[in-house]
């Protein structure tokens, strides 16, 4: 079907709407995208050497191999933090990722599809919950890296089995239920894996798990961390210098200390 040239020139006016992109773009060029949501994108401006530059708010996190996973997780949130997962691995494989979830959940096999991601490439990913992770989000935040799994104090939780319906013929409706039931099992396995990792022993059976996950499940940070679903609770970031370098810095000073004679101060520098 064509239209008439009369209906053009107002479908020319009309503002094109874009898709999230991570790029970014120079003052001399147009953007390469713009949110298509409620509330405007942040965009951050550098000036450098070769001039102006403008990026949004996601890429420069990426820069900092920051990944955020927010909403519904389906086939495009997939495609997306996937490839970012595996650029970065390319750039700097040896370097962690961290990834802030957010999710009420979704898709299975878009959700696996990250998490086998997150596992298969060799850059460790650190997983923090902000808001809220529930149902595939949950997997994610505790196929996070062992001792990197976190959460934020007023952060919800919440872990169940598999959700879905169909519609069809008695035999169509078997083969589908057969299919959930086999994706119950896989999950259910997953969790075991990373709640038993976490205690350090299989403490946790495949049974109490499938007796864990049976209803919804709402847990609480402390309970999260109690059940194994997350190694910490961040209340406040902390100083660059970890206990580590503290504890060097109080051993060189004693260490100074003991040089100096009874009733003399230690030499500053």
């Amino acid at each position: 079907m064509r239209l008439r040239p009369s209906l053009l020139a107002p479908l020319r006016r009309t503002a094109p709407r874009y898709a999230r992109c991570f790029g970014h773009f120079t003052s001399g060029g147009s953007a390469s995208a713009a949110p298509a949501m409620n509330i405007p994108m942040p965009y951050i401006e550098e000036t450098t050497a070769q001039g102006r530059r403008t990026w949004d708010i996601f890429s420069k996190l990426l820069q900092e191999r920051i990944i955020c996973v927010n909403g519904e997780i389906n086939d495009y949130m997939s495609a997306s933090v996937v490839s970012q997962l595996l650029w970065l691995e390319s750039d700097t494989p040896d370097k962690p990722i961290t990834m802030y979830i957010n999710s009420p959940g979704g898709s299975v096999t878009s959700g696996m599809a990250i998490y086998d991601t997150m596992s298969y490439i060799k850059s460790p990913v650190s997983t923090v919950c902000v808001g809220g992770a529930a149902s595939m989000a949950a997997i994610l935040l505790a196929g996070g890296e062992p001792g990197k799994r976190c959460a934020l104090p007023h952060s919800s939780i919440m872990i169940h089995q598999p959700l879905g319906g169909t519609h069809g013929q008695a035999s169509d409706i078997l083969i589908y239920a057969n299919q959930i039931q086999r994706i119950r099992e896989q999950s259910n396995r997953i969790m075991r894996h990373h709640l038993n990792t976490a205690k350090g022993f299989e403490r946790y059976s495949l049974e109490e798990i499938n007796d864990l996950m049976e209803r919804d499940k709402y847990l609480s940070t402390e309970e999260a961390l109690e059940l194994g679903v997350i190694d910490e609770i961040f209340t406040k970031r902390t100083d660059k210098d970890g206990p580590e370098e503290a504890g060097n810095k109080d051993q060189s000073r004693a260490g100074e200390s003991k040089g100096s004679s009874p009733g003399e101060s230690p030499s500053k520098e």
